[in-house]
Order: structure tokens, then C-alpha cells, then sequence
């Protein structure tokens, strides 16, 4: 489950300020119950319990489920990630370019894979010659298991002296046939053929429809990632405000008149579990894969 601090997510965090909710959820991650077992367990009565549940059920924490008469209460999600607002910095002047997830120059990718649109999906799936279809372009989201995509990016540095920073944001998950909410993937991330570092994706997620993935797309594949940012600065690289690598702005080259973002599964990850890009037709974030350059100019630096 993917969270913001909007409105739209408050049920969720009031759904777990509760100490005996935070049991029930605990007990419910070892076995599906009813509310008699939670009402043993816990040792309060039954109409109590019912009541957390609702409130877990209210915020899509649990869902329920009937076995012959009984009711049974089920743990609907794996993990929760929650998104910040991203940190200004009014001291340097930046702009933003956001590629769509279709538009990609280059690519060398491995079964299981795919394109969808927004009606349907484009070409066949698992069949790689179907990303050089011409209809690529309007692929919204783009999966696969083994290989890399890579985008071309404009670099707009006319009067600009100075890059400070480079983030490059997308929602990445893995890829597994049809879903897997516990299946880690090592992305990497290159920038002008130059890696400066991976994410472990936990999981192909499906426990929950993505807020913008079209109706046509059935429950139980992906649904949506996680928003990532990738940050390159004179100091390191970071993930999310965290550090990341070494690899700072001077080791990337910067001589062509754009900016080359690679998404890799490599060989050598410890965790190869595939891909998977959700574009602003997809997933929980109506964004495209996103570039924002920070730079200062000859009176910011003066």
C-alpha cells in the first residue's frame, strides 16, 4: 500500500492508532481468523472486535471472506510506504522534463514482458519484438524480467554555468507473472552509461488496485510501485534523501546533447526480479519517468 500525507490517506493512519488493531493485524499476519478467534486471542468481546475490523477493512487493511458460515478476517497488504514532500531548494533554479514510459530510445529485454496502454495491452506479451512496435509510444506501462530500457532526455543547459543537482523520479516495482507482493528486484540505475546505484524493490504489487490503473486491467496483476527519486549531486548520490554511492555529478560524462537514464536488471543482481515502470495512465502517481535538474547561474554563483 502506497501513502501520501493527504486527506485521502488519513484513514489508514487512524486505523492504526490503535494498540489492539496493531494486535489484530500482528495475529492476522500468521493465519486468517474469525472474529470468535480474535475474540479469544485477545480476550475482549466479540462486538468489540468487529468494530476493529471494520475500521481495518474501512482503511483496505483487511478484507473479509466466507469459509462455509464462518467469516473469516484476512490481511490484505504487505507493507505500507509512505511519500513526503519533497524538499525545496529555493536557492537554485531548476526545470523538469517528464519522458513518457513508451517513449524509450533503447532496450534489450527478456520474458516475462510487456507493453499496456490505455485500453489494452500493445502487441503480445512475453514477446520482446514487440517493443519496437511503433505503438510503443503510448505504452503507459512497460515490465520484464531480465535486460534494461533506456530513455533519452533533452539537457536544456543553454546560460546555465553551474548543474548542482540531477534527480530522476519514476514509480519502478518488480515483475513477476501475474503478481507477488514478497518478490525483491535489484533496479539499477545508470545515468550516461554510468551506474549510480540500485533500489531492492520488494514486491510486484497487487494486494490493492493502483488509483489510476485503468479498469481493463484484472486484479491480480501489477497494480502499482513505488515513487523513487534518484538523486546525483557534487557530494554523492542519494535514494530518497539517503545515501546512495559515491558517484557524484563530475564522474557522469556530460558530452552529448542529452541525458541518457537507464532502468537495468543486471546479471549480476543478487535479486533479479524483473521490472516494472508505471507511467501517468498506471500505478498510484499520475507522472511520467520525470528529470528535474537543479542549477545555479552566473549571479548565483558570483
Amino acid at each position: 500500500m502506497d501513502l501520501d500525507i493527504s486527506q485521502a490517506s488519513l484513514p489508514v493512519y487512524k486505523a492504526l492508532a490503535s494498540e489492539v488493531r496493531l494486535k489484530i493485524i500482528d495475529l492476522l499476519s500468521t493465519r486468517n481468523m474469525s472474529v470468535q478467534d480474535l475474540s479469544s486471542e485477545l480476550g475482549i468481546s466479540s462486538s468489540i472486535v468487529l468494530m476493529h475490523l471494520n475500521k481495518l477493512a474501512d482503511a483496505n487493511i483487511i478484507k473479509f471472506r466466507y469459509r462455509g458460515h464462518r467469516k473469516l478476517s484476512i490481511l490484505n497488504i504487505d507493507n505500507i510506504h509512505i511519500s513526503f514532500p519533497k524538499k525545496v531548494y529555493p536557492d537554485f533554479s531548476s526545470y523538469t522534463v517528464r519522458v513518457p514510459v513508451g517513449q524509450y530510445t533503447g532496450y534489450a529485454v527478456k520474458p516475462s514482458c510487456g507493453l499496456a496502454g490505455e485500453h489494452n495491452f500493445i502487441g503480445k506479451v512475453d514477446q520482446p519484438t514487440y517493443f519496437m512496435d511503433p505503438k510503443r509510444v503510448n505504452a503507459q506501462m512497460i515490465w520484464w524480467n531480465n535486460g534494461y530500457v533506456e530513455y533519452q532526455f533533452p539537457k536544456y543547459f543553454e546560460n546555465i554555468n553551474h548543474v548542482e543537482m540531477l534527480d530522476i523520479s519514476a514509480e519502478l516495482g518488480s515483475e513477476f507473472p501475474f503478481s507477488n507482493n514478497a518478490w525483491p528486484s535489484d533496479i539499477s540505475v545508470f545515468i550516461n552509461d554510468k551506474e549510480i546505484g540500485f533500489w531492492t524493490s520488494p514486491g510486484d504489487f497487487s494486494d490493492t488496485r493502483g488509483k489510476f490503473t485503468p479498469d481493463w486491467v484484472p486484479d491480480n496483476v501489477n497494480q502499482y510501485g513505488i515513487l523513487k527519486t534518484f538523486r546525483v549531486t557534487n557530494h554523492g548520490s542519494y535514494l530518497d534523501g539517503q545515501p546512495l554511492s559515491d558517484i557524484s555529478l563530475k564522474d557522469i560524462k556530460n558530452e552529448s546533447d542529452t541525458i541518457t537514464i537507464r532502468f537495468q536488471i543486471k546479471n549480476s543482481a543478487k535479486h533479479k526480479g524483473g521490472c516494472t515502470i508505471f507511467g501517468a495512465g498506471f500505478g498510484n502517481y499520475p507522472q511520467d519517468i520525470e528529470m528535474k535538474v537543479f542549477y545555479s547561474k552566473k549571479d548565483q554563483t558570483a
